[in-house]
């Protein structure tokens, strides 16, 4: 099959483009993934995939972090509606943050990453989600800080509670039948038991 002729693109855009196309061809085949696959994908020749990656690792790595940013997640909890009920945007939020973990378990799932092995890597990695963390953590917080006086808790602390209950209830390692997103707002904001006048402790 011949391979169509890719549009000019700026080599930041050929870039991105690519690792677009990689993306849903690693979590489908992992490091089975071909190049010529990648470039059938990306609609470029294989020997452009060389001209901006020096090569295959090079390129699974480059994706790989791209999955790894919190910016379109960001994105996504800036866009909810501030104007609905504090349980449509927390349950919102849920389903933005459980995305994100099932996609990026699965691909280190299917890629048999554990952690980057050099320990340089390994610190700045960490870096980076501690501080992508705190910026999401925030932004739960802020949907919780229209209805302060609802809550019983900071809202800062009520995103933290939130955050712990999607990763763990969302991670196939943590549990073997995740939690709905209702669910897990239902229980944040009125807990099991058939009373609700208990203090938190």
């Amino acid at each position: 099959m011949a391979v169509r002729r890719a549009s000019p693109l700026s080599p930041e855009a050929r870039r991105a483009s690519i690792i677009a196309a990689t993306l849903p061809l690693l979590r489908a085949h992992g490091r089975a993934v071909t190049t010529a696959q990648i470039a059938l994908a990306a609609g470029v020749a294989e020997g452009t995939l060389f001209r901006v990656f020096p090569d295959k690792e090079a390129l699974i790595a480059a994706t790989v972090e791209s999955a790894f940013d919190p910016a379109p997640v960001e994105d996504e909890l800036a866009r909810i509606d501030r104007e609905l009920p504090l349980r449509d945007k927390l349950v919102t939020a849920v389903e933005i943050l459980q995305r994100r973990v099932e996609r990026v378990w699965q691909l280190m799932a299917v890629l048999g990453i554990a952690a980057p092995p050099d320990p340089k890597a390994r610190a700045a990695a960490g870096k980076l989600m501690t501080e992508a963390d705190g910026r999401m953590r925030a932004q739960i917080a802020a949907l919780f800080e229209a209805h302060r006086d609802e809550l019983r808790i900071p809202p800062e602390h009520a995103a933290r509670l939130l955050r712990a209950m999607t990763f763990a209830g969302t991670h196939p390692r943590i549990t073997d039948v995740p939690l709905t997103a209702g669910e897990i707002v239902t229980v944040l904001l009125d807990g099991i038991r058939a009373r609700d006048d208990e203090e938190l402790s």
